[in-house]
């Protein structure tokens, strides 16, 4: 299958590419932090090739971020079972409500069954849970509490989950998302962020990652 990974910035590219071997089917890109230049660099991408005659067949989500401290360690691998809009919806006296609760979509991308069984198997190490896509990194106690109680399979968070998997969704391609933990989610302490080994980390899923695309 044709495979396009997309991250967010071009540090997260070179880091794929420093483990990817050759490999025709796989193309990565950086398409931009947060979830709207995610989206509108992803399905730019899916447009092209689609037009171009070359469609892609998936689409994978990949690139550090932070995780909770009780399902992963900083240092390793988050595969999501669903991305989710963790910040998308209103503020009420009653609580948050999300998009779904409002009646204006759902916040939820679920990976494609065929691929997230296929990384399961080649990433056997890696961590299964809902990341949170956020438009604001989590940088206090509080707010994590709060996303972990509202998302109680929360493993770890990102900026462009949910963005790309929305483009993936639109175009009708597989979507899946990966994540290597950099630092832990809650207060914000730079000096405790391991972003070389979180990026030391996806060079070394990249090879991994290639072959559990390959179509069978």
């Amino acid at each position: 299958m044709r495979v396009l990974i997309a991250t967010a910035v071009g540090a997260e590219r070179e880091a794929i590419l420093a483990g990817l071997p050759h490999a025709d089917h796989v193309t990565v890109a950086a398409v931009g932090v947060g979830p709207a230049a995610a989206a509108a660099g992803t399905s730019r991408l899916l447009t092209l090739a689609e037009a171009g005659g070359s469609p892609y067949d998936a689409v994978v989500c990949l690139g550090i971020g932070g995780g909770y401290a009780d399902r992963v360690e900083v240092g390793g691998v988050v595969l999501a079972t669903r991305s989710v809009a963790a910040d998308l919806g209103a503020e009420s006296a009653e609580g948050y409500l999300a998009l779904d609760a409002l009646g204006f979509g759902t916040t939820v991308i679920e990976p494609h069954a065929q691929l997230l069984a296929a990384l399961r198997t080649a990433l056997p190490a890696a961590v299964p849970g809902a990341v949170l896509t956020v438009s604001t990194v989590t940088g206090t106690a509080a707010r994590a509490a709060a996303l972990r109680s509202r998302y109680p399979d929360a493993a770890a968070e990102g900026m462009e989950g949910y963005g790309v998997g929305c483009a993936a969704a639109l175009a009708g391609v597989g979507y899946a998302e990966l994540r290597t933990i950099a630092n832990p989610v809650g207060p914000r302490d730079r000096g405790a962020w391991r972003i070389h080994d979180a990026l030391a980390g996806l060079t070394a899923l990249a090879g991994a990652l290639a072959q559990a695309t390959v179509r069978p």
